[in-house]
């Protein structure tokens, strides 16, 4: 028990003394009146303080009486503070000058180091430059020729074969212009009509084709001579014999003009002799039609001609009429079969067309009909073309392989060897010789790195310029993280990638501070990068674009998915203004356009994966430095967490009183333009600690005895009751590791104010007995006063809380004028001096409760009692 009395009175005078520090620093005036003091007297005079601190919490710790540890306290600081003041303030100024003299060097040495990298251990021989002395090798050695053996690996590796591939888009081009064509063979086909139109045992194949395309006047002369046969009656002039052999033969070569006649009358007059007159009559007609058919198909030949590359006619034979229906079928079938083994096994580029022709030939041997062969050739060589394409990815493989299988070119170097003659200029073998027996005497550039530190100093002068100038509130560890992000950019680019981290820089700063900064750090970097690295100016563009973007909006969002369509934003952002400068430039109109949209892809892809990489790391970050965000805010605002869950359940009139605060508070904050979401949060946590003992507070007995008055009967005991929800307010905030900001709410939002109550109380105690001391101090809180708007406006919101909420019928005129009169009594007791607001915000405040509260008691409209007979109708 003891223990812990210790380490709790030991916390609590560390955060004493620590406010003490926070205190003494801001007061910069009283650090002119020893300015003259030597560095040791200071020294001296911290330690001396130290010294006397602890000696006084020793004392507090072996005391008895809690009243009487409390005035040997007080009064021992006091006169510390009296004694040694000056020297207190100006040792505890010399740390935070020491602090922030330390952060700029850290800032200094590790950007200059990260940035110019490239500046340590430079040669100082070089390609090119005359030797300042004979050097020769110290030893014999065996060294490898580097330029000779990069020579003939290009060599081998251009000398490769480059590997193909099908290129399936050229490969589904011909396949649909082979098909189309093959459409068209068969349209016409079908205008032709089927083929052979009669019985091939009647009217023999050839004969057939012979009688539909025969000319007219051979048609006319061959129904003249049928008519008057039939009229004569005369005998065939040709034997039977002869006729079966030509009916049998329908690839035989066709006969004379005349023959042809003579056999076409011979085999209708034979038609006519086994059958009837009949019959013959309906054979002519169907001679006419196929006639008819066959001249309109012989026209499309004229009118529709398909033509290749080199507009030679494809159909412009008969043989595609020729042709039986199940020639033609298997045609087609064999055509479509020699396209698909031909463009399989891949056409190259440049390969000869008797090479091609042979192939088509071999193919359609096997697959087409005889007669069928002369057109199945050339309508695959019509569309047949190369659809063989480089494997880009491939041949860069094979060409790798083929060089790293070359061998080094090593050359022997003798003892005592010259490498190089003084005056001589140093070429690039030498220079590895030397580089090699490590004579190439390397150094830093440190005049290079003296002007690199001195753009540095300026950039960050000017962040600091504009930290002050926009009065961002930044601390020393804010500062090692705005560094930490800052180095990542150059230590990426260090490695040789150039999609760096700006959208995290960018998504982060602006979600942990003010945009401006994150605005400032990403220009200067878009400015100092190109001092000491050597980089695309439009990869800097934009990766600047996408940084400048996300600290800009980032602050804005309330939502992690908002920040994820954020990083989305982010990279469309650097692709298209990569692809914006390249057309500008015009990289992107020339043969190797398809590698800008790759770079443009690829930045937007390295845009994304940054900006996730920044969400991910975004809580960690806020833990490990103590920030809110807007995010973290809202999170800590949510009702079921642990500490908001218990003061609902424990304390539920202080959970209310904390709500009513909380409203008054947050409208104060939104007129006044404050942040609103720390307002929220640290208004639900600034009365956490009633937890400790809720029945101490009138606004949880819930009209039971006043615990005051029943059990403790003493002001000073219940004065240090009422303190504790302040101290024991930390603890649990520091327990459940709630940020300093919030922290910050619990003992500023009572400052120094004295509890009156329990002051008048004790003072009328000391009239009745004179022995009794009463000292001001201990009816006092610890404090500090409110150090930001944010917490001064929850000390003025829950100093009118209970006044508002006890008005009934009053006018909002009369709440004005009591809520300045408490404001007022605020701003003359002091505790508005290191806050930031002026009387006239103070005045603007009060105006804004009395809004809420008229909000929160408007008029309610008075019902009319029920009429008795009403109510039994309601009851029965």
């Amino acid at each position: 028990m003891k223990t812990q009395r210790f380490f709790q009175s030991f916390s609590e005078q560390l955060t004493y003394w620590r406010r003490q520090y926070e205190a003494l620093r801001r007061k910069r005036k009283l650090l002119g009146t020893l300015r003259s003091e030597s560095g040791n007297n200071r020294r001296r005079g911290l330690k001396r303080d130290i010294f006397s601190y602890i000696i006084l919490f020793l004392l507090k710790i072996s005391g008895n009486s809690e009243h009487q540890k409390r005035e040997i306290a007080l009064g021992s600081m006091a006169k510390s503070v009296k004694n040694h003041g000056g020297i207190d303030t100006s040792g505890l100024g010399w740390i935070h000058e020491q602090r922030s003299s330390v952060v700029l060097a850290i800032a200094i040495v590790s950007l200059t180091g990260v940035m110019g990298h490239k500046l340590y251990n430079q040669p100082q021989l070089k390609v090119g430059t005359p030797a300042p002395q004979t050097i020769k090798a110290p030893y014999t050695d065996t060294i490898e020729d580097k330029k000779e053996t990069d020579a003939q690996r290009k060599a081998v590796s251009k000398s490769s074969m480059p590997v193909l591939m099908i290129d399936t888009q050229v490969t589904e081009k011909i396949n649909q212009n082979l098909q189309q064509l093959l459409a068209r063979g068969n349209e016409i086909r079908t205008t032709a009509g089927s083929f052979p139109f009669f019985d091939t045992s009647v009217l023999s194949v050839y004969i057939q084709h012979y009688l539909r395309s025969c000319s007219v006047s051979e048609w006319q002369a061959l129904l003249a001579t049928v008519e008057n046969t039939s009229k004569q009656k005369p005998r065939l002039s040709l034997p039977k014999q002869k006729i079966r052999g030509l009916q049998n033969s329908p690839n035989s070569v066709l006969p004379t003009r005349s023959a042809d006649f003579t056999q076409a009358l011979a085999e209708l007059e034979t038609y006519r002799v086994t059958t009837s007159e009949q019959n013959l009559s309906s054979v002519i007609i169907q001679i006419s039609q196929a006639r008819q058919a066959y001249a309109q198909a012989s026209v499309q030949f004229l009118q529709q001609e398909i033509t290749n590359s080199e507009s030679e006619t494809i159909y412009n034979e008969t043989i595609l009429l020729d042709l039986l229906d199940d020639d033609w079928a298997k045609t087609q079938t064999g055509i479509r079969q020699s396209a698909e083994r031909i463009l399989t096994q891949g056409i190259p580029y440049g390969l000869p067309p008797s090479i091609l022709q042979n192939a088509v030939s071999l193919q359609v041997q096997a697959l087409v009909p005889k007669n069928a062969e002369p057109l199945a050739t050339k309508l695959l060589l019509a569309v047949l073309q190369p659809n063989l394409k480089k494997d880009e990815e491939q041949t860069k493989q094979h060409a790798l392989q083929a060089a790293a299988g070359v061998t080094p070119v090593m050359v022997e170097v003798r003892q005592g060897e010259v490498i190089v003659t003084k005056g001589k200029l140093i070429t690039a073998w030498r220079f590895d010789v030397l580089e090699h027996y490590q004579l190439i005497r390397r150094e830093n550039n440190w005049l290079g790195l003296a002007k690199l530190a001195g753009f540095v100093t300026v950039a960050i002068g000017i962040f600091v310029w504009v930290e002050k100038r926009f009065k961002c509130q930044v601390r020393q560890r804010d500062r090692l993280l705005v560094l930490l992000l800052t180095l990542s950019t150059p230590g990426v680019l260090a490695m040789g990638i150039p999609y760096t981290t700006w959208s995290a820089v960018g998504l982060l700063l602006g979600s942990f501070y003010r945009p401006t900064l994150g605005v400032t750090v990403v220009v200067l970097m878009f400015l100092l990068l190109p001092v000491s690295l050597e980089v695309s100016t439009i990869a800097l563009l934009a990766g600047a674009a996408g940084g400048i973007l996300g600290s800009c909006i980032a602050q804005r969002l309330r939502t992690r998915e908002e920040l994820a369509l954020l990083g989305i934003a982010i990279a469309l952002t650097q692709g298209g203004v990569y692809l914006i400068a390249k057309l500008m430039v015009g990289a992107a109109f020339g043969v190797g356009w398809y590698l800008v949209l790759q770079e443009a892809g690829l930045f937007a892809l390295s845009g994304l994966i940054w900006s996730i990489v920044a969400l991910g790391l975004s809580p960690y970050l806020e833990k490990l430095f103590d920030l809110v965000t807007p995010i973290r805010l809202a999170e800590l605002a949510n009702p079921n967490r642990p500490l908001l869950k218990r003061l609902a359940t424990e304390t539920p009139g202080t959970f209310q009183h904390t709500l009513f605060v909380s409203t008054l508070a947050e409208a104060a904050a939104k007129k006044l333009g404050c942040n609103v979401e720390l307002v929220r949060a640290g208004t639900l946590y600034h009365d956490i600690g009633k937890m400790h003992d809720p029945l101490g507070f009138i606004e949880n007995q819930m009209g039971g005895p006043n615990k005051h008055e029943t059990e403790i009967k003493d002001p000073w005991k219940s004065a240090e009751l009422i303190k504790k929800h302040v101290t024991e307010g930390l603890v649990m905030a520091r327990k459940h590791l709630l940020p300093t900001a919030i922290q910050a709410f619990i003992p500023e939002h009572q400052g120094t104010m004295a509890i009156a109550y329990f002051y008048h109380q004790a003072q009328q105690m000391a009239q009745a007995d004179p022995s009794i001391t009463v000292n001001e101090a201990d009816f006092r809180y610890d404090g500090p006063i409110p150090q930001s708007r944010e917490t001064a406006i929850v000390m003025l919101a829950d100093s009118c809380e209970a006044a508002l909420r006890s008005l009934k019928d009053t006018t909002p005129e009369q709440a004005l004028t009591m809520l300045n009169n408490i404001l007022r009594a605020r701003w003359q007791d002091n505790q508005m001096v290191d806050s930031g607001l002026t009387r006239e915000e103070m005045t603007e405040i009060a105006q804004i409760f009395v809004e809420v509260w008229q909000q929160f008691h408007h008029k309610r409209i008075a019902y009319p009692k029920l009429k008795a007979s009403n109510e039994k109708l309601a009851k029965g």
